[in-house]
């Protein structure tokens, strides 16, 4: 400093460093609060966000309580368009097992949808995994292949898939159509190519470091996909294999053509039952109602149990 206290020539004045938190908050912003707090990164208003979020809950709701009660309820009532049942009854529930074959549907959807969820998935991630990690020609158009597969709408196919299988009955004498392994290769053709390409986006963000490192240590591919790529690969096969299972679940159009009285799955029930009167005049809405509640516990306890797999397999490849 110099006699009248000012400071030597070259030398600055120097502020006090901020503190960590000032550097980091925004202006106007008090320190401590998360930025999800704030009004400026909320899109809505709270009340106006939890008014949304009633009526959509309730929009969800409304048909779901209504097939419920409807369950409960007497046709005749149901008819009259009833919503509160006006008398609970487990009746429908009884009588839907002796109406229509609901059992045998069951059965049949269960072990063509799974076989088909299972085959997928396995065939998924094996044509993924060459996909993704090998060079080889032709390798980008059976990208685009797949992807092209998606665009076709099932209802151009089903004369087709259904003259090739009349063929190979006349050619072989093997009947395809009326059985549930013929079911089975149409549900397969049009859950592969999903599957994989669901596959091809999983296995595209796994780190290839592991691989490298199974292989120095002399592994195979083979032995690299089954002991690395498979268990770090659950979400997205649990995913490609729900899918898979859906589409044989809900498929009507091909199991109606595809299918007899003995291989019917619940879709075809589903349908037949609708169409059946009660004394030739009221339709069993009951009995349709409590069937379809029937038919849905399968595919709902399938998304509780894995439940965990699916959020990381749906967004698996995002951030890639």
């Amino acid at each position: 400093m110099s006699a009248h206290g000012t400071p030597f020539a070259g030398t600055t004045r120097t502020r006090p460093t901020a503190t960590l938190t000032e550097s980091i908050t925004a202006p106007g912003r008090r320190p401590g609060r998360r930025p999800y707090d704030t009004d400026v990164t909320r899109l809505l208003p709270r009340w106006l966000l939890v008014l949304v979020i009633a009526v959509i809950t309730a929009f969800i709701a409304a048909p779901v309580l209504y097939i419920l009660f409807g369950s409960v309820n007497s046709d005749v009532a149901v008819a009259r368009g009833e919503y509160f049942p006006s008398e609970f009854t487990l009746a429908n529930y009884v009588a839907i097992w002796d109406t229509v074959a609901l059992g045998q549907g069951l059965v049949n959807s269960l072990l063509t949808a799974g076989a088909v969820a299972v085959a997928s998935a396995t065939l998924a991630v094996s044509t993924a995994y060459v996909l993704v990690r090998f060079r080889f020609l032709g390798r980008l158009t059976m990208l685009r292949g797949l992807l092209a597969l998606q665009s076709v709408p099932g209802t151009l196919l089903l004369l087709p898939v259904f003259v090739v299988f009349a063929n190979i009955a006349s050619a072989t004498g093997v009947q395809v159509i009326g059985s549930r392994w013929g079911l089975f290769v149409t549900y397969l053709t049009f859950a592969l190519p999903f599957s994989t390409w669901v596959m091809v986006t999983y296995l595209r963000g796994l780190p290839k470091e592991l691989e490298e490192a199974a292989r120095i240590d002399g592994a195979s591919s083979g032995r690299i996909l089954r002991s690395v790529v498979l268990p770090l690969s659950w979400p997205g096969i649990v995913v490609s294999a729900i899918f898979a299972f859906l589409l044989g679940w809900n498929d009507v159009l091909f199991s109606t053509i595809m299918t007899t009285p003995n291989t019917r799955t619940v879709a075809v029930v589903l349908q037949v039952l609708g169409t059946a009167q009660e004394g030739g005049a009221v339709p069993i809405y009951g009995q349709m109602m409590a069937a379809s509640i029937v038919c849905a516990v399968p595919v709902v306890a399938l998304y509780l149990v894995f439940q965990r797999y699916l959020v990381g397999g749906l967004t698996a490849g995002s951030v890639k």
